[in-house]
């Protein structure tokens, strides 16, 4: 049913900023710092504008189904989260605030309205707004200040990893040794043997800011692969946007 291929992208999206001076030596090996001094120096590049407005070009494949459209994103910072999808025609809108998630197909003529229950039954985590916001811009999901990771160098990139994983999740953290962005960050369940792994192999400066240029998620669940990549066609920032969002009358409501 096309209603479920669409929405599992919606929910796939789910499941930037000024560069600091390089943090490798002449040499080229990445320097010795301290995960507090890694994890200062990421949050120093936070993403600190008022509003995004990016379109991008979506590869959705999940071994049964391949599927590329075209994905509009709209953020109001710490506001609002709204998406649309289209191939030709609008194949659904979504807004995503703090405290609910509203969906709509036009194909399927059918809507949700509801809190963060859904992502969580879908991926197997736990996602907040904020956590959707920062998968978005190239930080991290989690708060790197109060996991106490260990840190490891590979590839070029710091590792983060929580001493003490969580009881019901994995999770760790590759950030880019120089502009100290993120190169990957994962979360994997422990009792429903999910995870969900985005990757950032790459950055666009715009305006002072870096901002993703390719998002590559993948969602493993059993046997099951899905993957969404994203390749940034345009993005501005600190521009009116419009998120205003109205489900059409006549629209059936999704039962979980």
């Amino acid at each position: 049913m096309r209603f479920v291929k669409y929405m599992i992208l919606f929910l796939l999206l789910f499941t930037a900023c000024k560069a600091n001076k390089a943090a490798t030596d002449t040499s080229g090996n990445v320097k010795k710092i301290t995960a507090k001094k890694v994890i200062k120096k990421h949050y120093a590049v936070r993403f600190n504008k008022e509003t995004v407005d990016a379109k991008f070009k979506a590869n959705f494949n999940n071994g049964k189904i391949k599927q590329t459209i075209n994905v509009q994103l709209r953020i109001k910072k710490d506001e609002v989260i709204w998406l649309k999808g289209t191939k030709f025609i609008n194949i659904f809108k979504v807004k995503i605030t703090p405290e609910k998630v509203s969906y709509y197909s036009p194909l399927e003529k059918k809507y949700f309205e509801g809190d963060f229950t859904l992502l969580k039954k879908v991926l197997g985590v736990e996602i907040n707004f904020n956590q959707l916001q920062n998968l978005f811009l190239g930080q991290a999901m989690l708060n790197l200040k109060t996991i106490k990771p260990t840190l490891a160098v590979t590839n070029n990139s710091y590792v983060l990893t929580p001493k003490q994983q969580a009881s019901l999740f994995n999770a760790f953290f590759s950030i880019n040794s120089e502009h100290f962005k993120l190169t990957k960050q994962q979360i994997t369940s422990n009792r429903k043997k999910q995870s969900l792994s985005i990757n950032y192999p790459k950055y666009k400066l715009v305006n002072a800011v870096l901002f993703p240029e390719q998002i590559n998620i993948k969602a493993q669940e059993e046997h099951k692969l899905t993957t969404v990549d994203f390749l940034l066609k345009s993005v501005i920032f600190n521009t009116p946007i419009n998120t205003t969002f109205k489900i059409p009358s006549g629209y059936k409501p999704i039962i979980l």
